[in-house]
């Protein structure tokens, strides 16, 4: 999914004078055609995360789409002032590109695990949140973000994730995907789990339950409308996210639940509260989590108050 959004970049600065590409301490081979051909809007920065997103809303005030592409916890935790200062409080046209969303570094251990990027930047006014759920969508993402007209984070997987979408499948920032019509229970999912949310739904089937799903790739600005209609038809909602649970889509989703008054039970699955430990497999700590098809369809039946057999 990063090649695709790398090379997506390539692909927007043939066409848009505006795009340049700013990135921190890449390896020497990133766009290496773009740097080629068009070496004015091609800049690879040292290990100076602060100093590149203060570079880009400088770029974007002269009129170019700066895209920026570097590790998910550097981008955030590292940046949260310059984001805050420089690019939102301007709302500047800014694309965080932000590799390794929730768990995917999981060889690197906590320090690289960005499972409250999300929380972070909700909070922000003027940034928008997105999270594809494959490597198709992530081109269609992108193709979207050039003429978005503020800042946009966008939540990349590190590769080889399941297709679940085809070139066809439409995308538009903040408008919800439906990929299975909502039966007893609606997941509601955001980026690389949505594939997992579709496999639990195929196991819930197996006991009999109908489980429809909406992919969110859009955490903000949320699609409240395919909240409340959610809401209004499924007995259970379940929140899939590789997030923590305080901040993330499951929040998103409650606020609308709760301040609405909406008719619906809601269950949301994430990361705990506490910083991931050990390391491995992005299996391995989505397995911890719970968050494999098998956990999420289990907890799913104990939400409904069922057991599996």
């Amino acid at each position: 999914m990063r090649q695709h959004a790398i090379n997506m970049v390539d692909t927007l600065a043939r066409r848009d004078d505006r795009v340049v590409f700013i990135g921190s301490d890449l390896g020497p081979g990133v766009l290496a055609g773009m740097k080629r051909d068009m070496p004015a809007r091609f800049f690879m920065e040292g290990v100076s995360e602060q100093h590149i997103i203060g570079m880009a809303a400088g770029l974007a005030m002269e009129g170019f789409v700066p895209y920026v592409n570097t590790i998910a916890t550097f981008l955030t935790r590292r940046c949260f002032d310059q984001l805050a200062i420089d690019v939102c409080l301007e709302n500047l046209p800014v694309r965080l590109i932000a590799t390794g969303g929730g768990t995917v570094y999981a060889p690197l251990g906590p320090t690289h695990l960005a499972f409250e990027d999300i929380a972070i930047l909700r909070a922000l006014p003027n940034m928008a949140i997105v999270a594809p759920v494959d490597e198709l969508e992530m081109v269609r993402c992108l193709e979207a973000s050039l003429d978005w007209p503020g800042p946009l984070y966008i939540r990349v997987g590190k590769g080889n994730e399941p297709i679940v979408t085809t070139p066809d499948t439409p995308f538009a920032i903040g408008e919800a995907l439906e990929m299975r019509p909502a039966g007893e229970v609606a997941f509601i999912s955001t980026g690389i789990v949505t594939a997992k949310a579709l496999a639990a739904s195929d196991l819930l089937a197996e006991h009999g339950v109908a489980a429809g799903v909406v992919h969110m790739h859009t955490v903000k600005p949320l699609d409240a409308a395919a909240v409340r209609r959610l809401a209004a038809g499924a007995g259970l909602v379940v929140t899939v996210e590789e997030h923590t649970r305080i901040g993330g889509l499951g929040s998103a989703v409650a606020e609308i639940i709760a301040e609405e008054g909406l008719p619906a039970r809601l269950l949301r699955l994430g990361l705990e509260d506490a910083f991931p430990t050990g390391y491995g497999s992005n299996d391995h700590l989505m397995e911890l989590a719970g968050l494999q098809p098998r956990q999420i369809a289990a907890r799913t039946l104990e939400g409904l108050g069922r057991h599996p057999k």
